[in-house]
């Protein structure tokens, strides 16, 4: 089965890899005409992932019509962007990876909602987990949710882009793995201002169980089973990104902890903190369903602009409750 990957990024171009063992080929699309060449000419994305030799079986595209022939797309442009991206070539019936983490603006939907209502012949399927694309690609030791309603196709598509250092656990809870890695882009976000403001391990220790248990909320409400927020696309993630600089939305949070305005953070990014546009859309669909997020609150009125020292004393001066 020939794979297609959908964005040329640091994570596209790492899925692309782990997709290329033993030499099976692989389509890569990229936006960036220098990403396309780079990975071609030079078996290297520089622009993305410096320093990591590609597979000589992975080519890259500009046309999006080249990955019609795929035998099933991993989808990894960003959430805001999957439904442009998805709308400007019908793929049929070719099974969905979708291995982006938000949900969309202005609709409010995840995105395998966007994918579905785009793309309505397609087999939908999430890929989701601690994941940080340098790891990936160095082939270092990574396991992931593979959730997909149609067992058999997503155990065909478990075995595809499996190997012994990367390991897909199957699922069946779309919702949930997608709602694991959207909320979690937030709250890495707070734990971030967390080290930024140095308000030390206790304070990121206890962000980060409150944090869970907004999503798990979330979670319940929107139709997801508890034992997938629990695993890998769930707890796994958000401890691995609130943790790391090198996740982007982490290093965000550092910035706003430090003083530094979310303009001026996310002016000159090439890559995308997709917990900056998740987190006020995640705050109406909470609203929406009546779930209390105080967590995510906070990260919107940071990224609204709020001062760091006001928007902590409102958080640790709410009143106290149960533990739930």
């Amino acid at each position: 089965m020939k794979i297609g990957v959908i964005g040329g990024g640091a994570w596209g171009t790492a899925l692309a890899q782990v997709a290329a063992r033993e030499g099976q080929p692989v389509r890569l699309w990229a936006r960036e005409a220098e990403v396309v060449a780079s990975v071609n000419e030079r078996r290297e994305n520089a622009l993305f992932l410096s320093g990591v030799p590609l597979s000589s079986s992975i080519s890259a595209t500009d046309d999006l019509d080249d990955l019609r022939d795929c035998g099933a797309l991993l989808v990894v442009a960003p959430a805001q962007h999957v439904r442009a991206v998805l709308g400007a070539v019908d793929f049929g019936a070719t099974p969905l990876v979708l291995c982006a983490k938000g949900i969309e603006a202005g609709s409010r939907r995840l995105v395998g909602e966007v994918a579905q209502e785009v793309q309505p012949a397609a087999p939908i399927a999430v890929l989701s987990g601690p994941t940080f694309a340098h790891e990936v690609a160095a082939g270092q030791p990574t396991a992931v949710t593979l959730a997909c309603a149609d067992e058999a196709l997503g155990a065909r598509l478990a075995d595809r882009i499996a190997s012994p250092a990367f390991r897909p656990y199957a699922s069946t809870d779309v919702i949930g793995a997608e709602i694991g890695g959207a909320v979690k882009n937030v709250l890495a976000i707070a734990c971030g201002v967390v080290e930024g403001a140095r308000l030390g391990q206790n304070a990121r220790a206890a962000l980060i169980a409150r944090g869970f248990a907004e999503m798990t909320r979330f979670g319940l409400a929107r139709g997801a089973r508890a034992e997938t927020l629990a695993g890998l696309s769930g707890l796994g993630d958000l401890v691995l990104t609130c943790s790391s600089t090198s996740s982007r939305n982490f290093s965000l949070g550092v910035g706003l902890g430090e003083g530094r305005s979310a303009g001026e953070l996310l002016a000159d990014r090439r890559t995308v903190a997709e917990g900056a546009f998740t987190a006020p859309v995640l705050r109406e669909a909470a609203a929406e369903a009546g779930v209390e997020m105080p967590v995510t609150e906070a990260v919107c009125r940071l990224l609204e602009g709020a001062a760091v020292r006001e928007v902590i004393a409102a958080l640790l001066s709410r009143p106290l409750t149960r533990e739930r």
